[in-house]
C-alpha cells in the first residue's frame, strides 16, 4: 500500500470496507452482465483524480472509457448544469424546443470536417448514434447494405451490435443479428503477414474492398460504410491516409456514404478535435459521443445537410434525445477545449506516453507495439516479440496491480491484451508521470 506519493493516497487496501459492504449490494441487485474493472466505489471525482468511498485516491487513465476528456466535473460545465437546472429540466425538444439545441447543432456544424452545409440532431448515446445514422444513410441512398471493418466496436444495441466485430463478450448468444450488415478487413500494421509492408497491407486491402463488391454485396446496394479513423475496443489500431483516403475515394466512386465514427476518437483525444482530420478526409455523415459532454449521456449525428434531410419528421430522434442539461454541458466542454488549448495538451500527453513505453520496450520483450495519435494511445503486450502470440493474462494482472496501487487503467483489442489510455486531457504532468510509474513497476513486477 502506497501512501508516499503525490496524488495517489491509499488508505485501505482495495477494496476498503465501504466499498465491500456496497460489492455485496451490487451482487445482490445488479445483473452480473453489466461489468466493472475497479473493484471500488466512487465518491468524488476532480480532473484527473478519484476519490473512493473510504476515502482512497486514484489518478484516472481511463476516463470513463473516454467519457472525460475535460476532466471529471469540470467547472465551466458544472457552473453551467447548476444553472441550467433551475431553469427548466427536459420539456422534450419534440414538444416545446429550446436553444441550447439549436446553438449546439450549430457550432458541430461550424467545427466538424467540411465547408458543406450540414444539420445536426441529438440523441443519447453512441449506440443510438450509429443506429440512427444507418437509417438516415439507408433512407437517403434507398439501399440497404451496411460495411463496417473487423475489430470495429460501434454499440450494443441490434444494429450497432451487428457491425461490431469481436465476438465475445459483446455478440456471443445475443443472435440473430441485423441483416444486410458486413465486414470487411481494417489494416494491423503490427500483425501483417510477414515480410508484407504497411503500403502493400493498404493496397490489398482496398483491392479486397473493390472484389467485396462481386463477391458478396453489389455496391448499388450499399448505403453506407461505418468507420472508426481508430479503432477504440479494437486496439486503438491507427490506419495510414493512405488507406482512409483510399476507402473513402471508393465511396464515392459508388455512391456510397462515407461515415467517420468518432465516439471515442473525438473531442480533442486524438489531438484534433476530431480523428478524421489526420487523414484529410471529409465524411458524409459523423457520430459523436464520449467526451462531448463530460458525462452528461448527450449524442450527436452530424451530416450533409441534403442527406440529413432524407428523414421525414418523426422518423428520428427519441423522447430523451438533446436533453438541455446534455447540451449546455457539450457547449462549455468545447470551450475548454478551446480555452485550455486541449488539443495542443493531447498530444504532450500522447508523447509522454509512447515515449515511456517505447524505452521500455527495449528492456521487456512482452511489449510487442507502441501506438496511438494524440492522447489515444496504446500498448500491446504479448508472450515474446517474436510470436507476437497476444498476452491477455498479463494485462489483466497488470491492470489488478495498478487498481490496487492507485491507478485506473482500461484493456482493450480483440484478445484483451491491449493496455489503452484515456486520461483526461487535464491530467498534469506530475499525475502522468505518477501514474506511469506506477504501471511501470507493475511490469517489472509482473515480467
Amino acid at each position: 500500500m502506497n501512501t508516499s506519493t503525490k496524488s495517489i493516497n491509499l488508505k485501505t487496501t482495495i477494496p476498503g470496507p465501504k466499498a465491500s459492504s456496497l460489492l455485496e449490494r451490487r451482487v445482490n441487485n445488479v445483473p452480473k452482465g453489466v461489468s466493472n474493472y475497479v473493484q471500488s466505489f466512487v465518491a468524488k471525482g476532480n480532473g484527473a483524480l478519484l476519490e473512493d468511498v473510504d476515502g482512497n485516491v486514484f489518478i484516472d487513465l481511463a476516463g470513463a472509457i473516454g467519457t472525460q476528456n475535460t476532466g471529471h466535473c469540470p467547472p465551466k460545465v458544472v457552473e453551467a448544469l447548476t444553472e441550467q437546472i433551475q431553469k427548466y429540466i427536459h420539456p422534450g425538444f419534440n414538444v416545446m424546443m429550446y436553444e441550447p439545441y439549436i446553438e449546439l447543432a450549430e457550432k458541430l456544424n461550424e467545427m466538424t470536417p467540411g465547408s458543406h452545409a450540414k444539420k445536426t440532431f441529438f440523441l443519447n448515446s453512441g449506440a443510438e448514434a450509429v443506429e440512427n445514422v444507418v437509417k438516415i444513410a439507408r433512407k437517403y441512398t434507398g439501399r440497404k447494405a451496411i460495411i463496417s471493418f473487423d475489430r470495429a466496436f460501434h454499440g450494443r444495441t441490434l444494429l450497432a451490435m451487428s457491425l461490431t466485430s469481436k465476438v465475445k463478450p459483446y455478440k456471443f448468444g445475443f443472435g440473430p443479428f441485423a441483416p444486410d450488415t458486413y465486414k470487411i478487413r481494417y489494416p494491423y500494421y503490427y500483425r501483417a503477414p510477414f515480410g508484407v509492408s504497411p503500403e502493400e497491407l493498404d493496397q490489398n486491402l482496398l483491392e479486397q474492398l473493390e472484389d467485396f463488391f462481386n463477391s458478396e454485396v453489389p455496391a448499388e446496394e450499399v448505403a453506407a460504410v461505418i468507420m472508426e479513423p481508430v479503432q477504440g475496443e479494437g486496439g486503438f489500431v491507427v490506419p495510414s491516409k493512405a488507406f482512409v483516403q483510399g476507402v473513402k475515394r471508393i465511396c464515392e466512386k459508388y455512391g456510397i456514404l462515407f461515415i467517420a465514427d468518432e465516439i471515442q476518437t473525438g473531442f480533442g483525444r486524438t489531438g484534433k478535435m476530431f480523428a478524421i482530420e489526420h487523414f484529410d478526409v471529409v465524411p458524409d455523415l459523423m457520430t459523436m459521443s464520449k467526451s462531448i459532454a463530460a458525462g452528461l449521456p448527450i449524442s450527436a449525428v452530424t451530416g450533409r445537410a441534403e442527406v440529413m434531410d432524407a428523414a421525414a419528421p418523426g422518423e428520428i430522434g427519441g423522447t430523451y434525445g438533446g436533453s438541455p442539461l446534455g447540451c449546455v454541458a457539450a457547449l462549455k466542454v468545447i470551450e475548454t477545449i478551446e480555452e485550455e488549448n486541449l488539443l495542443d495538451r493531447s498530444n504532450v500527453i500522447g508523447e509522454k506516453i509512447r515515449s515511456r513505453f517505447n524505452s521500455l520496450k527495449e528492456t521487456y520483450d512482452v511489449i510487442g507495439d507502441v501506438r496511438g495519435l494524440g492522447a489515444m494511445c496504446a500498448v500491446e503486450f504479448v508472450t515474446d516479440t517474436q510470436t507476437k502470440e497476444p498476452n491477455k493474462e498479463l494485462v489483466s494482472k497488470i491492470m489488478s496491480e495498478c487498481h490496487q496501487n492507485g491507478v485506473v487503467v482500461l484493456n482493450a483489442g480483440l484478445y484483451s491484451n491491449v493496455l489503452r489510455f484515456l486520461s483526461p486531457l487535464v491530467i498534469t504532468d506530475e499525475q502522468l508521470d505518477e501514474a506511469l510509474d506506477v504501471i511501470e513497476a507493475a511490469i517489472k513486477k509482473l515480467v
